[in-house]
């Protein structure tokens, strides 16, 4: 009976240590890079869908045996990458496996709580998505060197001015729910383009992700220290008004207040086609306001 005993209280730790182990789960997020995927042998999977319901299948696996399990992006770019400067066969189920543990499961990851895959991939996307902005924007700022006049260095100068034009429009529109896109056109066809959501209440208390305020201070920043095409678009929503937009324009190292009609046209043109957008019914376009630092404080 004690020998049972035993064999059940190892059973029982190593189910525990099992549970205690941490997963992360790198997913093909869509369609182009699951078919970049399929030119492997290994890679057991014939369509999209299919292997999205096996990949949903394990989370719930893993989570039923009570595994913290964290969900990211499995880049094939990236992987053939890794696999040729390791001098590994990328056509393996380990070299899979060893990719997602030492390189997918160092970037952008999302925990799974039973969320279904439609509602965690969106997400993920857009946190990945964020951080390639981030580190993009970051790099342009320390790529900026030092003033050759003052010897300040120029990206933390940018940081910091970004930083305070940030909160003097949040302070200078007051009450309300405000969405505010920062778009630097970078090199190549693509812009750098940060979201942030802000809430300011009644009582004057502001309500913003810090995460989101970073990226959208260093995209700010890039264009203000690289004096890149840009600007900022706001709108704001008050409960029983119009939403109200307004814009300001990247120009000479600050934002310069943009007329109704520039705002209307910015905020009516898609930011990564440059296609025209119709516009919204029942959105009032308002010229953007003059902030201190454009005062020469």
């Amino acid at each position: 009976m004690a020998h049972t005993d035993n064999g059940r209280k190892r059973l029982t730790a190593r189910h525990r240590l099992r549970s205690e182990t941490p997963s992360t789960v790198a997913v093909l997020a869509d369609e182009r890079d699951f078919a970049a995927m399929r030119r492997y042998d290994s890679f057991h999977f014939d369509d999209h869908v299919t292997y999205l319901k096996d990949v949903d299948r394990l989370l719930r696996a893993l989570a039923a045996q009570g595994t913290y399990t964290s969900v990211t992006l499995f880049d094939p770019v990236d992987y053939e990458e890794y696999c040729t400067d390791l001098h590994i066969d990328p056509d393996t189920a380990t070299s899979r496996t060893r990719y997602t543990a030492e390189v997918a499961a160092a970037g952008t990851k999302v925990t799974y709580e039973g969320q279904p895959l439609a509602r965690l991939l969106p997400r993920l996307i857009d946190e990945a998505e964020e951080q390639a902005t981030w580190e993009y924007a970051s790099a342009l700022l320390a790529g900026g060197g030092d003033c050759a006049s003052c010897g300040e260095d120029i990206g933390r100068a940018a940081f910091t001015r970004a930083s305070q034009t940030l909160r003097r429009i949040v302070e200078a529109v007051g009450e309300g729910r405000h969405h505010l896109v920062c778009s630097v056109q970078a090199e190549g066809d693509t812009p750098l383009v940060a979201v942030l959501r802000t809430e300011c209440r009644e009582d004057g208390r502001l309500h913003l992700g810090e995460a989101a305020a970073l990226v959208f201070c260093t995209v700010l920043a890039a264009g203000i220290a690289t004096d890149l095409p840009g600007g900022v678009v706001l709108r704001t929503t008050l409960p029983g008004r119009p939403d109200t937009v307004r814009g300001w324009g990247l120009k000479d190292g600050g934002l310069r207040p943009l007329s109704e009609a520039e705002v209307f046209a910015a905020y009516c043109t898609d930011a990564q086609t440059g296609d025209p957008v119709p516009p919204e019914h029942g959105v009032e376009y308002h010229a953007g306001f003059t902030l201190a630092t454009e005062e020469g404080d």
